[in-house]
């Protein structure tokens, strides 16, 4: 088993770092099934000095292969990363994302037993992603109950053949603003027949920077940009499933519409109590209660989005 890890970046140089050294730093038993691995990493036109610390860095990280394209989203640059790797095995991961020294010999175990039990390869194994905002010791943190997904393909931790992405045909790259590209591939892949195989052993650390209000503006265009691409991600998959995925149901209006108090319950009007629990020490029920107010932005950008598909003539047009 070789394996290419494929990493897309944008403009995340200080966290890529750490990234990149935990996976450099891989250890494996003498007896692993797994021959070697390669680090497949995809600038996606970052303007933060990325592209030219790859290059100044690289002989310190021998496994890595960088590559670079213009800003094209995240599904194109891990179509790149699978263009250029060598490995029968691939793994997604994001640059956000710290990983232990075992985390490839875990999902190297994970896809062997998964074979075993399942007498095929027709699978792939999903690690734990666990949300921390310590910077200085990002796999210090503990497995917490908001960590738990039920995602059935998202590349925030994935190992797979090779060969059933490109049976699957690749990420679609029209999904170029935040949001679905993985999931929506991830639909084509459970038409296959493909199994998830939970592998927690290949644990790998995702980091949020501590919630602050200077964050909202950017946290309201990405419901934005997902409810966008939430309407692409029906529009190939017309079914009841995705609508509840992408939150376009009357359901959802309904909820977030009413524990937002139809809008009322805002960045601005809940700005005061935000910022006191994050005086207090309680940044991450701050962020979680910003959750109802973002939720109510992406239910009605998603129907804002959806109906605008309708008028343009646009909306069930893709298959």
């Amino acid at each position: 088993m070789f394996f290419s890890v494929v990493v897309p970046t944008y403009n995340r140089l200080p966290i890529l770092t750490k990234c990149l050294q935990a996976i450099e730093n891989q250890q494996f038993p003498q007896d692993s099934i797994v021959a070697g691995y390669e680090v497949i990493v995809v600038d996606d036109g970052s303007t933060d000095g990325t592209w030219d610390w790859l290059t100044e860095n690289i002989e310190n990280f021998p496994h890595i292969k960088p590559f670079r394209q213009d800003n094209s989203g995240p599904a194109a640059a891990r179509n790149l990363g699978l263009e250029q790797a060598i490995g029968d095995t691939i793994v997604f991961i994001d640059s956000d994302l710290v990983v232990t020294e075992t985390f490839l010999q875990s999902h190297a175990e994970g896809l062997r037993r998964g074979q075993q039990q399942l007498g095929h390869d027709r699978l792939f194994t999903y690690g734990a992603v666990i949300n921390t905002s310590n910077f200085d010791d990002p796999t210090s943190e503990p497995y917490k109950l908001t960590d738990f997904s039920a995602a059935y393909f998202a590349t925030g931790n994935v190992a797979i053949p090779r060969r059933w992405l490109e049976e699957v045909g690749l990420f679609d790259t029209r999904f170029r603003q935040y949001g679905w590209e993985d999931l929506e591939l991830g639909v084509r892949l459970k038409k296959l027949g493909l199994k998830l195989v939970k592998c927690p052993e290949a644990a790998g650390y995702h980091w949020n920077p501590p919630f602050g209000l200077d964050r909202l503006p950017a946290a309201i265009d990405r419901e934005i940009q997902r409810a966008r691409t939430g309407v692409l991600f029906y529009q190939k998959h017309p079914t009841w499933e995705v609508r509840l995925m992408v939150q376009m149901t009357p359901l959802h209006w309904l909820l977030w519409g009413i524990l937002s108090l139809g809008g009322r319950l805002n960045e601005r009007t809940l700005s005061g109590l935000l910022q006191r629990l994050i005086d207090r020490g309680q940044p991450r029920l701050a962020s979680e209660i910003s959750r109802i107010f973002l939720n109510w932005y992406n239910v009605k950008a998603v129907y804002a989005a959806y109906n605008e598909a309708k008028r343009s003539g646009n909306a069930f047009r893709v298959k």
